[in-house]
């Protein structure tokens, strides 16, 4: 246990430390007036109180990618704790405060648009298309998850409490921010992470529990190597491009620069910590037996019953239809939302109309319905690796946007060529890529990776 409560420390430790240091890189100006101010529209530039905008964001990015991502992410051993801790402060924090600040930076503008600016327009076209597609991925994902679950408690088929929960979708991505968004969801972020405080005190404090060190052996389940796949398969409790879709959306409503660290900063690790928890819950409740791995392929959202109701019955039914069911569906529609706002933003599409909204809405639900047939692993595992993209454009941009300022860039550039170097030897190795053995792919991905890198630094660093 030590392991995790040493990782537990240093994670809320980063956020009063490496989280002052960003700030100061980044240069935040409390006197900068925000999009807020000069875009108020009463649909998406709508302002928040620090805390609500905090919670908002944390729930916008959290939803079950730091729970089923991690349970899988778990039969990789303890060694996830160590990728969840400095993944999150080193990477996914820096990725979540830069995609936030830049936004605010430039009108509350979503990442295509801010990745434009700083990499062209070719790279604005791809990434628009990979946030937009990603979008209706996690809209799919974690619909499923959330209406498997429930069909499992009531009985009532998989398909009705899916289509049921696309209905929601529709109507909270079409309404202004504040009717729902602004209202309900800083109070499911709160019940989140009761949820999570709750299972882990669970574990901790049952003395047939014991949550393993680094040092365990025995406890390796996967029969993938640990570089890449666990990098990938932990994304959104470590780095997820998918937290810059959502960061825009935020920072449509932040009232001033001040807030960039606890909203985006804050909020992902506070997201670390739930994927930090969530495996330690794994790992101790399984004790490392294979059964981990044979339930997580029935489903993760067996996985998850089992341990909340085993661990707080009958608490946990109730934790498992809020911070299980209702909590990824409110991902669900941000993503979608998020969809919806990219798309206007690349076509121009003024959103200050209803039928306007709907239009560009109606294509996005469609596609994302129609994934929820598919395998849930099968879509996860390229919504993990597409996110990956994302996240590589966008600490690219900071890097550009930190040279032009003469900063200190290699903050930013250094956890954009990790990403990069795990993209590339994650789709070189993977069943849904080229299949290449581990050592021929992670060699070609580390070349391939110093020569991006050493053509990006000379195109950029003296401009």
């Amino acid at each position: 246990m030590y392991s995790f409560l040493i990782c537990l420390a240093v994670l809320i430790a980063s956020y009063f430390i490496y989280g002052k240091v960003l700030e100061k890189v980044a240069g935040i100006d409390e006197n900068m007036q925000t999009p807020v101010h000069r875009f108020e529209d009463g649909v998406d530039y709508m302002p928040m109180s620090r805390i609500k905008a905090f919670l908002v964001q944390f729930l916008n990015i959290a939803g079950t990618g730091p729970i089923f991502g991690v349970i899988q992410g778990a039969l990789f051993g303890p060694a996830a704790f160590l990728w969840i801790t400095l993944g999150t402060i080193f990477i996914g924090a820096v990725h979540d405060f830069f995609s936030g600040f830049l936004s605010l930076r430039d009108d509350g503008s979503t990442m295509p648009h801010i990745i434009s600016k700083y990499l062209g327009t070719t790279a604005q076209k791809f990434i628009a298309v990979v946030t937009v597609i990603t979008g209706i991925f996690v809209g799919a994902v974690f619909s499923t998850g959330s209406a498997a679950l429930l069909s499992n408690l009531t009985s009532i088929p998989l398909y009705i409490w899916t289509a049921a929960i696309f209905g929601y979708f529709i109507i909270a991505t079409l309404l202004p921010v504040d009717k729902i968004i602004g209202k309900v969801y800083p109070i499911m972020g709160v019940l989140f992470m009761i949820m999570v405080v709750l299972i882990t005190g669970a574990v901790i404090l049952n003395p047939g529990y014991t949550i393993p060190e680094f040092t365990t052996q025995g406890l390796y389940l996967s029969d993938n190597p640990i570089f890449p796949f666990l990098f990938v398969t932990i994304a959104c409790g470590a780095i997820s491009g998918f937290h810059a879709s959502q960061s825009p959306i935020v920072a449509r409503c932040i009232k001033t620069e001040n807030d960039s660290r606890p909203v985006f900063f804050g909020a992902m690790v506070l997201e670390g910590i739930t994927a930090l928890c969530w495996a330690a819950v794994a790992l101790a409740f399984f004790h490392g037996q294979p059964q981990l791995g044979a339930i997580y392929a029935a489903a993760p959202a067996v996985a998850v019953n089992e341990m909340a109701t085993k661990l707080l019955d009958p608490i946990g039914v109730i934790l498992i239809i809020i911070g299980i069911v209702v909590c990824p569906i409110t991902t669900g529609d941000t993503a979608l939302r998020s969809s919806r706002i990219t798309l206007a933003d690349e076509l121009h599409i003024n959103q200050d109309k209803f039928l306007s909204r709907l239009k560009l809405a109606l294509p996005i639900f469609v596609l994302s319905y129609a994934l929820t047939f598919i395998d849930f692993n099968l879509v996860w595992r390229y919504v993990a690796w597409a996110q990956l993209i994302i996240a590589v454009s966008v600490l690219l941009s900071a890097t550009v946007y930190l040279m032009k300022k003469g900063k200190l860039y290699i903050i930013t550039l250094l956890p954009a060529v990790l990403c990069i170097l795990i993209t590339i030897g994650y789709i070189l190795q993977a069943p849904e890529g080229l299949q290449l053995p581990s050592m021929i792919a992670n060699a070609i991905a580390i070349v391939a990776t110093a020569i991006i890198t050493v053509i990006f630094v000379k195109k950029y660093r003296n401009i």
